[in-house]
């Protein structure tokens, strides 16, 4: 049976009889106080723009704008690569014509390619980059050209090594003495013969061309946004506020662009020894 408490007397007048419950299976609840955390706590995941951190949705966690960083890791995996290997390519095209020149002819001919070798060796492979961005505009297509036809003096100067090399071998000078003509000889039995620290050289090429394009990317000149490359992600999460409060924006695309170098560097190496005929039994 509820009883109720005796009425309460006052200067205010008499106040009404409050019921009580009773009987021992009853208990009363007392609301928690809440805390300082609790309630930042609740203020923060109420907050959909703060909510960037790397979940199981999310595994990467979300960027400044609320873009999956998982998703546009995969694009700039994409462009990185597509920059590396077309810039090598375009490398090629003019370092094998004038290293094999400068090197099978020499005389005055490899003294006027080797000294445009030395001017252009002479500047910062970025700046020179940068330089032609600049004129020609931000692209995907301006940085395959500004790479390749500015990073092309170290293979150059590496196929120019090795033809003098073969020049001087026995089967090049039977060759010579049965006709053939320079370019035959190049495309017939020099080339060939140094494919192998080309490839080699290859491996070590490509990573350096991804650092390129991802220092110029860095600066805000390489690859714009929206579209995604590793180098104008670290671009964009290396500000000191992301820094401090979401460094895995930054720590996923630098984990990207060093372990991608060092895996060409192992592959490089693993290359060479593969290929060097003098060092296996």
């Amino acid at each position: 049976m509820t009883e109720s408490a005796p009425a309460i007397q006052s200067g205010l007048g008499t106040l009404a009889p409050q019921p009580f419950t009773g009987g021992s299976d009853e208990i009363v609840l007392a609301r928690k106080q809440a805390s300082l955390w609790g309630d930042a706590w609740r203020r923060l995941v109420r907050n959909r723009l703060a909510r960037t951190g790397p979940s199981w949705q999310w595994p990467m966690g979300l960027d400044q704008n609320g873009r999956d960083i998982f998703s546009r890791m995969m694009y700039g995996a994409r462009v990185s690569l597509l920059v590396g290997v077309v810039a090598y390519m375009i490398i090629l095209a003019i370092s094998i014509p004038i290293g094999s020149i400068a090197g099978f002819f020499g005389g005055w001919v490899d003294n006027v390619l080797m000294r445009i070798v030395d001017i252009v060796f002479t500047i910062p492979q970025v700046l020179l980059v940068l330089m032609f961005v600049n004129w020609r505009g931000p692209g995907l297509t301006n940085i395959f050209i500004a790479i390749g036809i500015i990073g092309w003096v170290t293979e150059a100067r590496l196929i120019r090594g090795q033809f003098l090399t073969l020049r001087e071998q026995d089967y090049i000078k039977a060759s010579r003495v049965a006709g053939g003509n320079g370019f035959f000889i190049i495309g017939r039995h020099l080339l060939p013969n140094s494919l192998t620290p080309i490839i080699v050289a290859a491996t070590f090429g490509i990573p350096t061309a991804i650092f390129t394009e991802a220092a110029i990317s860095f600066v805000g000149v390489g690859i714009r946004p929206p579209d995604a490359s590793w180098g104008q992600m670290v671009g964009a999460a290396a500000q000191p506020q992301y820094i401090r409060t979401d460094p895995y924006m930054l720590l996923f695309p630098v984990l990207a662009i060093g372990m991608t170098m060092l895996g060409f560097t192992f592959l490089g190496d693993g290359l060479r020894d593969a290929l060097d005929v003098k060092g296996n039994d």
